[in-house]
């Protein structure tokens, strides 16, 4: 395009656009070409245009020229689902049977209410001699028959990325008509794509109380309680669809992971291997096993693991990323000259995009180029953001209503209310902060087991918060004021129940979970005799951490250096508070005095938890155990001061966060 000419406005665009579509309805192919060819020249990654010029290619006869435009379409939208049924049609085309079934097969994979793919595939299978899978395409035909058209069409715009527009249409179909399994699936995979989660649950639970023998809701059901972090009851679930499918390579594999979740290791390692045989390409089965892998302290096995991952899918980002994030792997030559290359190729998935972005930043740090690893980072977060919903001024409310709620009186009135238990002790503070060093030396301890960050302490403040509504104020933690002091019981216990499962006989156990800093008081309200570890990094080193850190879900406030600095600031802010009504609850571990004295530290974080001095919480380093964080390959060798102050080496790029954190950034040196 001749950059002296402007690109047309969204409103042109749009109306040039609906040109090209009537003239697709009145079957004026050769002006719709003509028309689309034109515009792509101004739009040249247009999806609607690039598809609609493939339609008119193909009715004009033109098929190879249909077939290149439906490549530059797939490059530039990846797992569209049309471009896969119309390069279908392109192969009928061509009398070229095995492609058009292998494109119409990643059509409907893709998109399951595609009729016309679905058609196309009875057809074929018909033809092609394989009448069980015939059979197959027509019980997916009479199933979208009997779907109302409504549905039918939220389905569609539902996997082509229009998520809002089937969410209204199929919010509507379900109020005017009642409940409608379909309809109730369709909702929960929006919700899913939006995050919320407990929503996918509910609707999920409701349709299969409606017919209890659909085996595809209640897979997808199972894949929510498991994002849910809820790893018993997504068990069960598997172990029924496991009941009547056994074969079937999905189940077992979301049963590895499932394992895997639990804390079970051992058992999911066996399992995704297995399927690694039946599936020796699949990436994602590499990369579950590189997980696992480095779960297990296996860092050599899992490097092998990750690197057959990126081998199986080329510009697979999570490969690379998972390797950077082993904290002590370093890049090749050549691996990082393909990580170039991979990011800077035409469009490809934003997550891809955004964990080679991350990658390249580690990579690139190491090699001491910082100035091109800062511009990956903010490139890589700039991406990620674009995909979160954080807002910082919920969080600054959050810890206000927290505040005004749990004052010392609020606590002096309970006293003695909750579960007696001593068992827990919380970590928790900001990630990156040196929290899993924590872990570690109390893990080494004889009468304490080290788990996971557990979820548990957030259901129950999901729970006792209910749905939010816009305008209205959230009722946690305000209803934390009409607890009973049975109710403290009650949810203490219910605490310590819903975590037994990931926890062995030993009388203590360790939960992560940072973000528990937020909830505080309410774990002090149900658990009054736990012991709760602040630990506490200072203000720049942690921020820029998890500015570099990609988190597998959660965390949002870290994609921005003002995000940070702000729940940074609430964090403090909040805890200086807790610190204030729950004296002598907790015991604050700074980080950065913590490994100048390794020894003395220890001592002072057993005594606080009451627990023996024993020699190995020093040489915690030799302990073997599970462990799930970024940090896993670091706490497994001995304390170094080697990341003190990495983040001086950025920090010319670092005064928007500096002068964001304010009073809390360390003086100038």
């Amino acid at each position: 395009m001749d950059p002296a000419i402007a690109p047309p406005t969204p409103s042109r665009l749009d109306a040039e656009i609906r040109r090209v579509r009537a003239h697709l309805d009145r079957e004026q192919f050769g002006e719709a070409a003509v028309l689309g060819e034109a515009l792509l020249k101004e739009a040249p990654e247009s999806r609607d245009l690039l598809y609609m010029v493939a339609v008119a290619q193909r009715f004009l006869r033109r098929v190879p020229a249909a077939l290149q435009t439906l490549a530059r379409l797939d490059q530039a939208h990846p797992d569209y689902p049309r471009t896969f049924q119309e390069r279908g049609h392109c192969h009928v085309a061509q009398r070229s049977v095995r492609a058009a079934i292998a494109a119409f097969e990643r059509a409907v994979a893709l998109n399951a209410s595609l009729v016309g793919s679905w058609r196309a595939l009875h057809a074929l299978y018909s033809l092609n001699g394989e009448p069980a899978k015939a059979e197959g395409a027509k019980r997916e035909l009479e199933k979208l028959a009997s779907l109302p058209s409504a549905l039918l069409t939220a389905c569609a715009l539902y996997a082509d990325g229009e998520l809002d527009d089937a969410e209204r249409l199929a919010r509507q179909y379900l109020q005017q008509h009642g409940d409608h399994v379909e309809g109730m699936r369709l909702l929960a995979q929006i919700g899913v794509r939006h995050d919320v989660l407990d929503d996918a649950e509910l609707l999920l639970a409701k349709a299969l109380q409606i017919a209890p023998h659909h085996d595809v809701a209640r897979y997808e059901y199972a894949i929510v309680l498991l994002q849910r972090h809820k790893h018993a009851e997504a068990r069960a679930q598997m172990e029924s669809l496991l009941a009547r499918s056994p074969d079937n390579l999905d189940y077992l594999t979301t049963y590895a992971t499932v394992c895997a979740g639990l804390g079970h290791a051992e058992q999911a390692l066996p399992r995704y291997r297995e399927l690694l045989k039946e599936r020796p390409h699949d990436p994602d089965l590499h990369l579950s096993v590189g997980h696992v892998l480095k779960t297990l302290g296996q860092g050599a096995e899992a490097i092998a693991a990750y690197r057959a991952a990126a081998a199986a899918r080329p510009g697979y980002g999570d490969a690379y990323w998972s390797l950077a994030d082993m904290k002590t792997y370093r890049f090749t030559d050549e691996e990082l000259a393909r990580m170039r290359t991979e990011e800077a190729a035409p469009p490809r998935k934003l997550s891809d995009r955004y964990h080679l972005c991350f990658a390249l930043g580690k990579a690139l740090e190491d090699r001491g180029a910082y100035a091109e690893s800062f511009a990956y980072y903010a490139r890589g977060n700039e991406l990620k953001k674009t995909e979160c919903r954080y807002r910082p001024i919920i969080t600054e409310r959050n810890t206000t209503a927290q505040k005004a709620v749990c004052t010392r009186e609020f606590f002096a009135t309970r006293a003695g209310w909750g579960a007696t238990s001593d068992a827990p002790i919380f970590i928790v503070g900001m990630p990156r902060s040196g929290s899993t060093l924590i872990e570690q030396i109390l893990a080494s301890h004889s009468q304490v087991e080290g788990t996971m960050e557990l979820a548990d302490v957030a259901r129950l403040v999901q729970d006792l918060q209910g749905r939010d509504i816009e305008g209205v104020e959230p009722r946690y933690p305000r209803v934390l004021a009409d607890l009973s002091a049975a109710d403290c019981r009650r949810l203490g216990e219910k605490y310590l129940e819903d975590t037994r499962i990931y926890r062995g006989d030993k009388p203590r156990f360790i939960d992560k979970m940072p973000n528990n800093f937020r909830h505080l008081g309410l774990i002090h309200l149900i658990l009054p005799n736990a012991r709760i570890i602040d630990a506490r990094r200072e203000a720049m080193a942690c921020c820029f951490s998890n500015f570099k850190q990609l988190y597998a879900s959660g965390q949002q406030f870290t994609y921005a250096l003002e995000d940070l600095a702000r729940y940074y600031r609430s964090y403090v802010e909040l805890m200086a508070h807790w610190e204030a009504v729950m004296p002598g609850a907790i015991l604050r571990v700074q980080h950065e005095e913590l490994i100048a004295d390794v020894a003395g530290g220890v001592r002072r974080i057993l005594e606080f938890c009451g627990l023996e001095f024993e020699p190995g919480c020093v040489e915690f380093h030799r302990t073997e155990r599970r462990i799930h964080t970024a940090s896993a390959a670091q706490v497994r060798q001995p304390v170094n001061r080697e990341g003190v102050d990495q983040w001086r080496n950025f920090e010319p790029w670092l005064g928007p966060l500096k002068s964001a954190l304010g009073e809390l950034a360390p003086p100038e040196r």
